[in-house]
């Protein structure tokens, strides 16, 4: 069912990227290279939805050299910004759109610890991730940055609610 709204006006413009109509955040994944090589894409889901997230986008692609220096621009400068690069290229990724209650603080609990080491217990990354750069998922750390990652690999008609 479409958003009533004025002429002219997209969903996105009235709802906000990263809100859904039910005003419930959103907030963007990747399903990392180390995970769906290791076919880990179901166990990886089946967490995220266990914690009340609903995925409302999703979809596997080949992330290009240029993608990826864009979305990890913000490392550009930082001595392992070549070898991430090299990474997320390496393979398929997952990438999707997470909606829920408090979707983003939420998601970064259910990963876990960037550090699988330091991980709570039952997060993914505790129980996926193979090292700290072979940590299996990334999630958005602000809204602003969810806005703004959902944009760079969906368009509005590929996020269902």
């Amino acid at each position: 069912m479409p958003l009533a709204g004025p002429p002219g006006i997209s969903r996105r413009e009235r709802t906000g990227p990263t809100n859904s109509v039910n005003g419930l955040e959103r907030t963007f994944s990747i399903i990392k290279p180390d995970a769906t090589a290791r076919n880990l894409t179901g166990a990886v889901n089946a967490m995220i939805e266990a914690a009340g997230l609903r995925i409302v986008g999703q979809k596997r692609v080949l992330i290009t050299r240029a993608q990826a220096e864009t979305f990890y621009g913000v490392h550009k400068e930082r001595p392992f910004f070549g070898e991430l690069v090299e990474f997320m290229t390496s393979g398929p990724v997952v990438v999707q759109v997470l909606e829920g209650e408090g979707a983003i603080a939420k998601y970064r609990e259910v990963m876990g610890a960037t550090d699988p080491s330091k991980a709570d217990a039952n997060t993914i990354r505790k129980v996926h991730a193979k090292s700290i750069g072979e940590n299996s998922v990334h999630g958005s750390d602000a809204p602003e940055t969810a806005a703004k990652e959902i944009a760079q690999f969906f368009s509005e008609n590929e996020i269902v609610g």
